[in-house]
């Protein structure tokens, strides 16, 4: 599962959704929900499992999870820093790290001693220190009198900014402003940021994504998706005694109890049909056109050679993924019950706010207003797509280029007029990936900027104003040609010096990248604030008012939608039903040894196959539990009630891709790779005994 994936399909999810009743708050079924730790409902988790945690076990669990800025969980799993998470979490640092002559992704990593932890170039790992409501004051500043839905959104967002700088006390600190419950809650979530994360061990490619995309989204699995990374502060392990999970020596049985601490990235479960159906139709419909397409492209550029198959494979592995995600969702939204399930919820709340002549007066009007936003999203959303968000100009070095011009100009702005991404909050995780010593490949920058131009071509026409303005008299591939072979950007300190000379470095630069940048910004500022304006503000409002009207109705013993910030599931090990066949909890070493083909994607490394004798091949390799877990849950750990590591969430069965709009206990599973096969892999297969050591507390 990928840090964006986040999709239970079909029947199974229709039937769940059905069944529900929005009317009121027993609808939230066992084991469902993403809690956030200051709304986490500990007394239901004691009805149904005997079990309360209590606020020690909640802090605990909240201070030793992480936030990795790509998109992914983690967990101090150390007294002395040492984070654990996923392999394909791991995985651009990985590739960062290698090379033509050491290719850490093929043959695995470990570092003998903290001397040969390697720096990964652009990783962040953020600590959750503090959540402080601020509702209110994002609130008054929209629904100020007299703003237009236009101005109501420029002073939210200006206040979002102004309270994120004034938390900004020092530049250890990352601060954000979270929209909770579509806006009904905005809290303020203060994080300790590091930038020192250094790669400790990752094992081969084959053992961490074994099955590769035939396997994915499935189960039984048989993978290793783990890694392990150091945390660093001031030069020195950062001291993590106070929190930090432990791992358990017993693991679990069928039936345990298990929390998943970890930020899932988002979903749609709050959202209005008017949005689900616009989404559906017009958003993942042209996206998984466009990434079947890019796929097969990706597919003939790796089969080039052994070294445009190296440099391509992490954004071969994102698209597979993506593409399998974002299918398994609209499948589920093609399934007539889920919708007629949403449409029903909707009605019950509708019913609920027409029946009071004060409840319409106030809210009466956000459905139709929001469906009105959705006509002007569906014609804006695919020019916005190409423009602003890259589609059409796939390429590091564009992608560098557009963060210079653009900080030249954000930068001298008052913070609260800036772009999002260049505001106090958020500049510092921007300037890290701006800054990063990531390599840069020429031909496959080459290959991707020409496959996106012309994608840019044939999508808005050859003689849409933009496109001819772009490409001049020049194909797609002599423009990416070059722009790519002319530009210096790829150097680090070549963008540190543009960065640090401000506007009049840039308007001084002749690098061709630049001045292509420069020369389409105008045109994604322009889609960017249409978005904004006619769509963001009128949805903002109002998707504001529907959450205050279903406060009215159920309180808060609902959860908000994942909004890649820290939450707490419960659940417990379980198999489910597939096709009419039962599906045990856990699989184990041996079966992967059964199900070794010798050819890829079914093929073990060498070091295991020589290492099978000495396996204990009974031991669980990969398990299931009923936790609600969606993409970004990548990397969190799977703990018990006494707050021990016993797994390592990786993906969800196939009933969890559509997971945006419903959650169904029967049949949606987590997957996590058993903490008993970790420890057993790092001591007889690698073996890694000073990390083995580490992990088990010095046992």
């Amino acid at each position: 599962m990928s840090s964006n994936a986040r999709r239970v399909s079909s029947r199974a999810l229709a039937a769940a959704l059905a069944s529900a009743a929005l009317s009121a708050p027993a609808s939230v079924r066992a084991d469902e929900g993403m809690w956030t730790f200051n709304r986490f409902p500990a007394d239901k988790v004691g009805k149904a499992y005997g079990f309360t945690p209590d606020a020690a076990f909640l802090d605990r669990a909240r201070q030793s999870a992480v936030r990795l800025e790509g998109g992914c969980s983690g967990s101090f799993v150390s007294p002395e820093g040492l984070v654990m998470t996923n392999h394909h979490c791991a995985e651009s640092c990985i590739d960062e790290l290698s090379s033509p002559k050491k290719d850490y992704m093929s043959d695995g990593f470990l570092a003998a001693t903290r001397a040969d932890e390697l720096r990964c170039p652009n990783q962040a790992i953020n600590v959750l220190t503090k959540i402080e409501d601020v509702t209110a004051r994002v609130q008054a500043a929209r629904g100020k009198a007299g703003l237009s839905e236009k101005e109501g959104n420029e002073a939210a967002k200006a206040e979002i900014a102004t309270i994120e700088k004034a938390c900004q006390t020092d530049p250890g600190l990352r601060c954000q402003v979270v929209k909770l419950y579509n806006g009904g809650v905005y809290d303020l979530y203060t994080y300790r940021r590091y930038e020192d994360v250094r790669l400790a061990f990752a094992p081969e490619f084959r053992i961490a994504f074994f099955g590769g995309d035939p396997d994915n989204f499935e189960f039984p699995r048989y993978d290793l998706d783990a890694s392990f990374m150091r945390v660093y502060h001031e030069g020195k392990p950062l001291d993590t005694r106070a929190n930090h999970f432990t791992f358990s020596t017993t693991g679990t049985k069928a039936g345990d109890l298990t929390f998943v601490a970890g930020h899932p990235g988002s979903t749609s479960r709050l959202q209005t049909v008017a949005e689900i159906e616009t989404w559906r139709d017009f958003g993942l419909v042209p996206r998984l056109l466009f990434m079947a397409e890019y796929r097969g492209a990706l597919l003939e550029y790796a089969n080039r050679g052994k070294e445009q198959a190296r440099h391509s494979r992490g954004e071969l592995f994102g698209i597979e993924n993506g593409f399998k995600s974002f299918r398994g969702e609209l499948d589920a939204l093609y399934e007539p019950a889920v919708l007629a399930a949403k449409r029903s919820e909707e009605k019950a709340l509708r019913d609920y706010c027409m029946a009071d002549k004060a409840r319409t007066a106030t809210y009466g009007g956000v459905w139709d207003a929001i469906g009105g936003a959705q006509k002007v999203w569906r014609h804006a959303s695919g020019r916005y797509n190409l423009l602003e968000r890259g589609r059409g100009f796939r390429s590091d070095l564009f992608s560098y280029a557009r963060s210079l011009v653009r900080a030249a100009e954000e930068l001298p702005k008052p913070n609260e007029k800036r772009l999002r991404e260049y505001t106090e909050g958020d500049w510092a995780a921007h300037k890290q990936g701006l800054q990063g010593k990531t390599p840069v490949y020429p031909e496959f920058e080459i290959f991707r900027l020409t496959w996106s131009l012309t994608k840019l071509r044939e999508l808005l026409g050859a003689d849409d104003p933009f496109v001819k303005a772009t490409l001049g008299k020049e194909s797609p591939a002599q423009l990416a040609e070059r722009v790519v072979k002319g530009s210096k950007l790829g150097d680090p300190k070549v963008r540190a010096a543009l960065l640090e000379g401000g506007a009049a470095a840039l308007a001084a630069s002749k690098d061709p990248m630049i001045a292509l940048a420069r020369a389409v910004d105008a045109d994604a500022r322009a889609v960017r604030k249409q978005m904004e304006d006619e769509v963001e503000a009128v949805v903002a409002k109002n998707h504001e008012l529907l959450a205050r009207l279903r406060f009215e109705k159920l309180g808060t013993s609902v959860y908000p939608d994942a909004t890649f910030t820290l939450r707490l599931s419960y659940g417990a090990v379980k198999g489910f039903v597939q096709n009419g066949r039962p599906v045990e909890p856990y699989t184990t070493l041996g079966g992967a040894f059964d199900r070794h083909t010798g050819a890829d994607p079914f093929a073990l490394p060498k070091r295991w196959l020589d290492k099978k004798g000495a396996l204990k091949l009974d031991t669980p390799f990969n398990f299931v539990t009923t936790n609600d877990i969606v993409g970004g849950n990548s990397g969190s750990p799977v703990i018990d009630r006494n707050g021990h590591v016993v797994g390592l969430i990786f993906d969800g069965n196939r009933a969890s891709l559509g997971g945006d709009y419903g959650f169904d206990a029967a049949v949606n599973r987590a997957v996590a790779v058993d903490a008993r096969a970790i420890l057993h892999a790092l001591e007889v297969v690698y073996p890694a005994g000073a990390l083995l050591t580490e992990l088990r507390g010095g046992r």
